[in-house]
């Protein structure tokens, strides 16, 4: 695992990031969410950690679950008494999975949770891949950005400053991260 992804599996590097980073932090730390579901091996994810957010970016934090009832329960213990909870359970790809989202401190969050482990996750995976991106050439950051403001989402921001073409942008970076080694 290179130095750049190890820096994403704790959030200390917010601490000494941007003003929207440092924030970020602050709510986390208070809210206490990574140490209250540190069993599940919480990684912040998306595009702060990136420092390509829009204002209304949200907190994405990933979990590796297997006990989907006690998982569930204890989102429930900790967060069903904030703003706009919603909790929900779905298949994907065959899997289930956990989403929950709430906002605290003018932060939206999403807390998800699979069964798998979060450094083989897509929302890793791809930040990990978007992360390198950024280092090998960071006028990419402003580009990806304009496109964001025009509504793209981040995969398909990366793909087209990319000149990936496909249906799939989430599985085109993928692709595109293997074949380049940036995964």
């Amino acid at each position: 695992m290179s130095d750049l992804a190890k820096q994403f599996l704790t959030i200390d590097y917010l601490r000494d990031g941007n003003l929207r980073q440092q924030e970020a932090f602050h709510v986390i730390s208070e809210l206490g969410v990574m140490l209250d579901l540190s069993e599940y091996s919480p990684i912040l994810c998306g595009t702060i950690p990136l420092q390509i957010d829009l204002p209304y970016s949200d907190l994405d934090i990933i979990m590796e679950v297997s006990a989907f009832t006690t998982f569930e329960a204890k989102l429930v213990t900790l967060y069903s008494q904030m703003k706009e909870f919603r909790i929900k359970s779905y298949l994907l790809n065959g899997d289930i999975v956990t989403k929950t989202n709430f906002n605290y401190h003018g932060f939206a969050f999403e807390l998800f949770g699979q069964n798998q482990p979060v450094d083989q996750q897509n929302a890793y995976l791809h930040m990990v891949i978007e992360a390198k991106l950024l280092d090998q050439d960071p006028k990419r950051r402003q580009s990806i950005v304009d496109l964001k403001q025009q509504g793209y989402n981040t995969e398909a921001a990366f793909c087209q400053v990319l000149g990936l073409l496909g249906n799939d942008p989430f599985q085109l970076l993928l692709q595109y991260g293997k074949n380049n080694h940036l995964i």
